[in-house]
């Protein structure tokens, strides 16, 4: 089981760039649980995800310490979801469902973060544990979140 969800149910063994696929698939599900379900749904689902990852993680690499396997996809999810937290929290306090323009940016920034690893982001990628499979992304996803809502600031300020 926890090779499932590590591996985000196969996502991450597609051939080429497992994450982003991770971070497509987790797009696509995280926004289709906001539009459909609401806001609160997605926060527990991303709560799920970062247990879930942190408990696969662990199980996973116990007798394989220092790697960072690639199919593993759940830190993946668990960041992208935390990402769409940001946008989708301020369409929640309109009472509106969140567009695209919101969970595409914080695709985009948690890629962005994901591969050019700054401060935090690449501090916890350093770390040769399971933790730190996870820890990298949850930064990058808090990252993406931030930078998402400062852009979506700028341009309500200066164009609208």
């Amino acid at each position: 089981m926890s090779r499932q969800v590590a591996t985000f149910f196969g996502v991450g063994l597609l051939p080429w760039a497992p994450g982003t696929w991770g971070s497509l698939a987790a797009l696509i599900l995280g926004w289709g649980i906001e539009r459909y379900l609401g806001f609160w749904p997605l926060v527990l689902a991303t709560l799920i995800s970062v247990v879930a990852g942190f408990w696969a993680c662990r199980a996973e690499l116990r007798n394989k310490p220092g790697e960072d396997p690639s199919e593993f996809v759940i830190d993946e999810v668990a960041g992208m979801w935390i990402a769409m937290l940001f946008p989708a929290a301020g369409f929640y306090m309109r009472d509106m469902s969140m567009v695209w323009p919101g969970p595409v940016a914080a695709f985009l920034f948690f890629r962005l973060f994901d591969i050019r690893k700054p401060w935090l982001v690449g501090r916890a990628d350093q770390r040769h544990d399971a933790d730190g499979v996870m820890l990298d992304d949850i930064w990058a996803g808090v990252f993406a979140g931030l930078a998402t809502l400062i852009c979506a600031a700028i341009y309500h300020v200066f164009l609208i």
